[in-house]
C-alpha cells in the first residue's frame, strides 16, 4: 500500500487546458442548466417535479426566455448535473449549484455526471430493441478510448468498425452465438453460427445487422456532442478538451487499480470493500473511484446496495462510502432505501451531506431511535472487525450520555445484534461495575425480559 499512498499525481496528456479553463468550458455547457436550476430553486410551490409540469415550463420559457425545449432539456441536465434535487413535488437547489460560481471541481464534477448520463439526455431511436442498445452504451467506452488515443478526429467508418467488433465480443461473452431457423442447440452446446443464407431467411442478414450498428454509432455520436464531449465533422468526430480530459481521467482511475497490489478493479463489491478496509480515507476513495470507472453506474450502485443489505455492519457502512463517491447519480436509489430500517440511517446520512450539510452535522438528521440503530450498527462492526479499546472507546459516541440510558434504549431498539454486542462490550470493558450492568442487559434482551 505503499507505493498507493505516494504514487505521484498523474501528469493529464500534454495540451490538455487548465482545470480552469476546463471548468469555464463546462460552465458554458451547463449554462441554460444553470439558469433553469436557478430559477426552479426560487420557484415556490409544486410543478418543479420530474418531467417539468406544463404549467412550470410555460412559466420557466416565459421567464428566461428560452424555448419550451430548451428549458425541457436544461431541465433534464440540471438534474443530471445535480444542480437541482427533487423532494417530492418541490426542487431545492443542489450543492453543485450552490459552488457553481467558485468551485471550479464541483463544476468538473457535475459535468462529469451529465457525461455518465449522456445515453439519458439524447432519446434512443425508436423501434429497437432495449438490449441493443445496452449494448451500444456498454461498447461506447472502447469507442471513446479510441478518440482519446488518437488525440484527433476519426472517421465514422473506423468508429463503426470498432463498435461492431466490441459488440460482437459481447454476444460471444454472453455465448450468444445464433441459432438458424427451425434449430435448437444441444444441451450443454455453443449453438453454430448462421449462414448467409439462414440470416437471409431469417430476416436478420449482415446488412442489417451493420445498419444496426450504424444506426445506434449515430446515436451515441450525437448524444456525447450533445453533453459536449466531442464534435461531428464530415464523417469523422474529435473529443472536445472536456470530453479528452474525462476520458484520459476514467482510463486513469483503471490504470490505477490495475496498479494496485489487491486488485480491487476485478473483485465484487465485498471484495472491494474488505480490502479498502484498513485504507486511509483517501486511498479508499481513489480504490472507489477506480472500481466504479470499470462498471456501469447503475449495476455498481445496485451491488454496493446489495451488499449493504447483508449480514456484516462493516461492509454496509463501508457500501455508503463507495456511495459517496459516486455522487448524484446514487441520490434516486439511496432515497429509496430510505424505507428500509437497516439502510435507514445510512441514507440519512447521506443525503444530508449530499444535500450540502457539513458531515459533523448530518447526524441531526437522525432520530434518538435511528441514531441508537447506527450506534449498535457501527458497535457491531467494531466487535466483528476491530480491536477491543476501539469498542470501548465507541461508549463516549452514543447520543445518550450514560450508560444506564444508552442500555435502556438500546435494549428497545431491536437491532438483531444486539445481544452479541452487549456481549462483547461487557468482556471488553475494564470497569467491573459496568461491565456486569451490561452483561445484564444483554441476558434481558436474551430472554425477552424488561
Amino acid at each position: 500500500m505503499t507505493t498507493r499512498r505516494t504514487r505521484p499525481a498523474p501528469r493529464p496528456p500534454e495540451g490538455t487546458p487548465p482545470r480552469a479553463e476546463l471548468a469555464r468550458q463546462a460552465r458554458a455547457v451547463l449554462a441554460d442548466a444553470v439558469r433553469i436550476a436557478h430559477w426552479a430553486a426560487g420557484t415556490p410551490g409544486p410543478g418543479t417535479a420530474a418531467p417539468l409540469a406544463a404549467h412550470a415550463l410555460e412559466r420557466a420559457a416565459t421567464a428566461l426566455e428560452l424555448s419550451p425545449a430548451q428549458v425541457r432539456a436544461g431541465w433534464d441536465r440540471a438534474r443530471l448535473a445535480g444542480l437541482v434535487e427533487l423532494h417530492g413535488d418541490t426542487a431545492r437547489p443542489g450543492w453543485r449549484l450552490r459552488a457553481w460560481d467558485r468551485d471550479d471541481s464541483a463544476v468538473l464534477r457535475g459535468w462529469v455526471a451529465l457525461f455518465d448520463a449522456w445515453s439519458l439526455v439524447h432519446a434512443a431511436p425508436e423501434g429497437i430493441e432495449a438490449g441493443a442498445v445496452a449494448e451500444a452504451v456498454e461498447a461506447v467506452p472502447q469507442v471513446l478510448s479510441l478518440l482519446q488515443l488518437s488525440a484527433g478526429p476519426v472517421t465514422v467508418p473506423a468508429l463503426l468498425d470498432l463498435l461492431g467488433q466490441r459488440v460482437a465480443e459481447l454476444h460471444e461473452e454472453r455465448c450468444e452465438v445464433p441459432l438458424g431457423p427451425g434449430r435448437t442447440a444441444p444441451a450443454g452446446s455453443v449453438a453454430p453460427a448462421e449462414t448467409a443464407a439462414d440470416q437471409a431467411a431469417a430476416g436478420a442478414g449482415p446488412a442489417r445487422s451493420a445498419d444496426l450498428n450504424a444506426l445506434l454509432l449515430d446515436w451515441a455520436l450525437e448524444g456525447l456532442a450533445a453533453v459536449g464531449a466531442l464534435t461531428l465533422g464530415k464523417g469523422q468526430a474529435t473529443l472536445t478538451p472536456l470530453g479528452n480530459w474525462a476520458v484520459w481521467v476514467k482510463l486513469e482511475q483503471i490504470c490505477v487499480a490495475a496498479q494496485s497490489p489487491a486488485g480491487n478493479i476485478e473483485q465484487s463489491a465485498a471484495d472491494m470493500l474488505l480490502g479498502c478496509a484498513r485504507l486511509t480515507p483517501g486511498p479508499a476513495r481513489d480504490e472507489y473511484r477506480a472500481w466504479l470507472a470499470a462498471r456501469t453506474v447503475g449495476s455498481a450502485v445496485a451491488e454496493l446496495l446489495a451488499v449493504a443489505r447483508g449480514e456484516d455492519a462493516l461492509l454496509r457502512g463501508l457500501a455508503f462510502e463507495a456511495l459517496r463517491v459516486v455522487g448524484a447519480p446514487a441520490e434516486p436509489e439511496v432515497r429509496a432505501v430510505l424505507a428500509e430500517p437497516s439502510l435507514r440511517p445510512y441514507a440519512l446520512l447521506w443525503l444530508a451531506e449530499y444535500e450540502g450539510n457539513d458531515p459533523d452535522d448530518a447526524q441531526d438528521v437522525l432520530s434518538r431511535e435511528e441514531a441508537t440503530w447506527l450506534w449498535v450498527d457501527t458497535a457491531a462492526a467494531v466487535a466483528d472487525h476491530g480491536e477491543t479499546g476501539l469498542l470501548v472507546r465507541h461508549l463516549d459516541s452514543a447520543v445518550q450520555g450514560t450508560v444506564p440510558a444508552l442500555l435502556d434504549e438500546v435494549r428497545a431498539v431491536g437491532h438483531p445484534r444486539t445481544v452479541q454486542v452487549l456481549v462483547a462490550l461487557a468482556a471488553a470493558h475494564p470497569d467491573p461495575a459496568l461491565a456486569k450492568a451490561v452483561r445484564r442487559a444483554a441476558f434481558q434482551v436474551h430472554t425477552g425480559g424488561a
